[in-house]
């Protein structure tokens, strides 16, 4: 069995910012450079990083894929829940991740499907319209929340979480830069908060193995 390493404040922070992507040249295509790739030292965090101080849920109320508000405390109340906060024209890292996810949802029992939640937080939030995350989101699982808003509105919840974020800039050639955190957090239904973290580069299979025991509330 793989060991699960725990995570400290301060090594959370360095994590962070490990894991800030910056998706540049993304246009309304999605073709853009690659983004870059990440790592931490030490760390063997492919199926999740314990951390040692989990994070309390996002007092957060957005608009959702379907164009209604949607307030992720009280309707994720309860439930286990991957939160992760990127954009719909990333090149790579964010529909790589979403993909894996789903596929790994796609595994479980099925009621246990019908438990998680997985929530997508838009970091490019004027470009990405309910009517753009419910696309995006709905070819790869329907049951995906999409949120999107202000954008300090949702800085300021995934500063919440140790997730950075800076607002999209748009380039001289109408290309944007979207720089976003690539952490996945993995909250518990028994008291709605985040006990794991997912790096980046966590494939379906790792997701796999951890879904289980977040949707009981156990580590890794």
């Amino acid at each position: 069995m793989r060991t699960t390493a725990k995570l400290g404040a301060a090594a959370l922070a360095a994590a962070t910012a490990l894991v800030l992507t910056a998706c540049g040249g993304s246009t309304g295509s999605g073709s853009a450079a690659p983004a870059a790739s990440v790592s931490v030292d030490g760390q063997d965090s492919a199926q999740g990083t314990v951390l040692d101080t989990p994070f309390t849920k996002p007092d957060l109320v957005l608009t959702d894929n379907h164009g209604k508000p949607f307030d992720l405390t009280r309707q994720t109340a309860g439930k286990p829940m991957l939160l992760y906060f990127g954009y719909t024209h990333c090149p790579d890292v964010c529909p790589t991740t979403m993909s894996d996810i789903a596929l790994a949802k796609s595994k479980l029992p099925k009621a246990e499907q019908d438990e998680l939640r997985v929530v997508f937080v838009s970091s490019d939030p004027v470009r990405d319209t309910p009517a753009r995350l419910n696309a995006w989101l709905g070819a790869m699982d329907k049951s995906f929340i999409g949120l999107t808003g202000t954008f300090s509105t949702i800085q300021a919840a995934a500063r919440s979480v140790g997730v950075g974020i800076s607002a999209p800039v748009k380039e001289k050639d109408g290309s944007y830069t979207v720089d976003h955190g690539a952490e996945v957090l993995g909250f518990w239904p028994k008291d709605d908060k985040a006990h794991v973290l997912f790096m980046s580069g966590t494939t379906a299979a790792d997701f796999g193995h951890t879904l289980p025991k977040i949707i009981r509330s156990q580590n890794p």
